[in-house]
């Protein structure tokens, strides 16, 4: 078999990136190279080539996932038509929908890694991703009312208690109080 030209490799790294990426918040950083190539559609062998190591591919994809939801965060704004309150208020109630309680691999990696990266003890950069991920998640939900890490606890909170218990009727109350609690008074 030949080998790959520079630009299907880079198109092969991107691959691995985003499955893992998704991966991660579906299951966890626990998933198995074998797995997450499987995925990708791509051999095993060929993740030696692309990456160091899994932490190295972790690093990555949680910094993939964080601009992520700066995009979904850029795309409020633009629904929105830059009003930043009408934005976020879109924001919170997209992240409090039964919609992302049950689509962890396409949704907030605040919620979906933080058991991981609690887990994790070392200073890398998955940590340090996750981190100013969630430091700039609490400064965009900032508002005059209400503090962002309060906001980005609610939010979190509620989705992952939501998604613990979401075969029960409690998980849409969770997310149904959540979303009332950060409404404007109006």
């Amino acid at each position: 078999m030949g080998r790959v030209s520079q630009a299907q490799a880079q198109e092969n790294r991107k691959r691995v990136v985003e499955t893992a990426s998704r991966l991660f918040r579906e299951r966890g950083t626990s998933v198995s190279v074998a797995d997450l190539m499987k995925a990708a559609g791509l051999t095993h062998g060929g993740f030696y080539k692309q990456f160091d190591s899994k932490e190295a591919l972790i690093d990555e994809a949680v910094r993939h996932a964080f601009d992520e939801l700066a995009q979904w965060r850029t795309a409020a704004l633009e629904e929105n038509e830059g009003q930043r309150e009408d934005a976020q208020r879109t924001m919170i109630d997209a992240y409090l929908s039964p919609r992302h309680r049950d689509n962890a691999s396409t949704g907030c990696p605040a919620a979906a890694l933080a058991a991981d990266m609690a887990r994790d003890t070392g200073d890398n950069d998955a940590h340090r991703a996750y981190s100013e991920g969630v430091q700039d998640f609490a400064t965009w939900l900032a508002a005059e009312d209400q503090d962002g890490i309060t906001r980005l606890c609610t939010m979190l909170g509620a989705v992952v208690l939501a998604r613990a218990v979401k075969d029960s009727p409690l998980s849409d109350e969770i997310l149904t109080i959540a979303r009332a609690a950060l409404s404007p008074a109006r």
